[in-house]
């Protein structure tokens, strides 16, 4: 038996010591915390984290699984509420797959609304109003339920994050169609995409996520400070609809001075945004206005805590502190001491030092050639029998991965799928920071269920300080869907994994002119060290002869010049006959060379 909030016919009583799962997930994320309960039905919370979206609606059944899966799995009791969660068939749907990640605990189901609200009342009534990617405003009172908006991108989200980014887009080309010129506010979205010209905008909105589009309002908050009047238009209207949309539910609910809690990140982080709210709806509301910063994993946690009843929410009282001795002790993150005095030295001493350090690369690459064979050798054996290559890192050493897979194809011929990077964070920790992205070893295992790795792929995790929580959890996974495993560091003095990796690269660049910024030696290492590994691999696998590339793919004049050259050179034919003979082989060298 289940009831509307989908409890099992587990047990009820929590103990004291048990473990508490809450799920909160959404369009654009999922948020969790583990948490362990007091015998005063207190939580106190061990760890959280923010994982890929799932909105019930949108995510099929292994995917959720699979999302489920790289979370505790020792849980005693979960509480699982994800957007999209309505009917009592979606209620049945995600208890069942909750219960086949944790077929003995007490599980409590239902939707991300439930879990919102108590977080911000527990079992009393209230208005959340939401502006994240989305927008929407829900109210409660006397257990009737209303709502505004929610409507998603294409209908609605206004005063959300999508809202405001498309907003600005279709601004910015206005004015480039009346004015012949982009506004300041479009040059800075711009450089944020890495475009160059504004009508190049129409082919990247074709293919963004909402997430994406969503990025932009922090441009439009920005430009909206320092007083763009268009700017401050848009921020000022996303903020009063939401006001509108809080007073609307008020009258549905006949409510209309219920509390208001604000989640969202356009809430947390713009205090404009919450006090245009406030103004909308008037005076007489402020004192009942509030930004909520907790998480609605929370409330998840504290409905199954207290078996779906409102009002029995329990109480956080703070989370198991960090160790974080052992990155501190990391050698890329201690001082060198021949880098003391930077800001006295001349730009001559500068480059002199910054060119004396750079040689430490290659003797560290020597120290562990023994183990570069040994990556190149199970790397390329895994590609031989039609395995992938995976790198996995956060960062510079991330943004290494995905460069060095992403010149494979173009270099070699080889199909895009065979060598892969993953970035903590995804493709928007490529030209910025993700805060917090590698902190979640949860994250790098689900990425590894996303990618489909298994028995015959090779992951190699790439972590200059050897400790990134992403990476570790990543090649955890991996190692138990049987992949084979190699893990690249900076950090000789790291501590150990047991069971050990398959193969274990700790490059010794030492400490940093710039103390703890690896995009610097040990980066330059970590890139040759890719280089090597990759090319190697190549060159087993076959496509290399003698020293040219017979599998290059031939794109533009200047890889058309080289590969005449091969077919020239190779054969001992003239320039002019070795282009004729490349035309007639639609480009493809190997072919070329083949016909001899």
């Amino acid at each position: 038996m289940e009831d509307r909030l989908g409890r099992s016919a587990v047990s009820s009583e929590p103990s004291a010591g048990a473990r508490v799962l809450g799920v909160e997930g959404g369009g654009t994320k999922t948020e969790w915390l583990l948490a362990e309960a007091g015998a005063d039905g207190t939580l106190r919370i061990i760890r959280a984290g923010v994982l890929s979206a799932a909105n019930l609606k949108l995510i099929d059944d292994e995917g959720l699984r699979d999302l489920l899966s790289v979370l505790d799995s020792e849980a005693t009791h979960v509480g699982a509420f994800l957007a999209g969660c309505a009917s009592a068939a979606d209620h049945k749907r995600l208890r069942r797959i909750v219960e086949s990640v944790w077929p003995g605990a007490r599980i409590v189901c239902g939707s991300d609304r439930e879990s919102a609200m108590t977080t911000a009342f527990g079992g009393g009534d209230g208005m959340i109003a939401i502006a994240g990617t989305g927008a929407v405003v829900h109210g409660r009172s006397d257990r009737r339920i209303e709502k505004a908006g929610g409507w998603g991108q294409l209908l609605g989200d206004r005063g959300g994050g999508y809202h405001i980014g498309m907003q600005a887009l279709r601004c910015a080309l206005t004015h480039c169609d009346l004015d012949d010129e982009a506004p300041p506010f479009a040059h800075r979205i711009l450089r944020m995409l890495g475009l160059n010209r504004p009508d190049e905008l129409v082919d990247w909105v074709s293919q963004a996520d909402k997430m994406s589009v969503a990025r932009l309002a922090p441009v439009v908050f920005d430009a909206a400070r320092e007083g763009d009047a268009e700017m401050e238009s848009i921020v000022r209207a996303g903020a009063e609809i939401l006001a509108d949309y809080a007073t609307a539910v008020g009258r549905k609910l006949r409510a209309e001075r219920l509390p208001i809690r604000l989640f969202g990140g356009l809430f947390v982080n713009y205090p404009e945004y919450v006090a245009l709210f406030r103004d909308r709806l008037g005076e007489a509301r402020n004192a009942s206005v509030e930004v909520c910063r907790e998480s609605g994993a929370l409330g998840a946690a504290r409905l199954v805590l207290s078996d779906g009843k409102w009002g029995a929410a329990a109480v956080c009282i703070g989370s198991a502190a960090m160790d974080r001795g052992e990155l501190a002790a990391a050698v890329t993150e201690q001082s060198n001491p021949r880098s003391a005095n930077l800001e006295r030295l001349s730009t001559r001493e500068l480059v002199d030092l910054f060119v004396s350090e750079e040689s430490r690369v290659g003797e560290s690459l020597a120290a562990c050639a023994a183990q570069l064979c040994a990556a190149i050798d199970v790397t390329a054996e895994a590609l031989r029998r039609g395995g992938r290559l995976f790198y996995a890192g956060a960062g510079t050493s991330g943004r290494l991965g995905v460069l060095d897979a992403s010149e494979i194809p173009p270099t070699f011929g080889a199909s895009p799928e065979m060598i892969q990077g993953i970035i903590a964070g995804g493709f928007h920790a490529l030209h910025r920071a993700v805060e917090g992205a590698e902190d979640e070893p949860e994250a790098g295992a689900l990425s590894m269920l996303q990618r489909g790795v298994g028995t015959g792929d090779a992951v190699c995790g790439i972590a200059s300080s050897g400790r990134t929580p992403f990476v570790l959890g990543a090649l955890r996974k991996a190692r138990e869907l049987g992949a084979s495993t190699i893990f690249l560091t900076c950090n000789p003095a790291r501590a150990r994994q047991a069971p050990p990796w398959d193969v274990e690269i700790d490059l010794p660049t030492g400490p940093e002119l710039v103390t703890g910024s690896t995009r610097l030696k040990a980066g330059t290492a970590t890139k040759v060290a890719l280089n090597m590994l990759s090319t190697a691999v190549m060159i087993r696998l076959g496509k290399v002869r003698g020293n040219t590339m017979i599998d290059v793919s031939i794109s533009n004049e200047k890889l058309r010049d080289r590969g005449v050259r091969i077919v020239s050179q190779s054969l001992n034919i003239s320039y002019l006959e070795a282009r004729e003979r490349l035309e007639k082989s639609d480009w493809n060298v190997r072919a070329c060379l083949a016909s001899e």
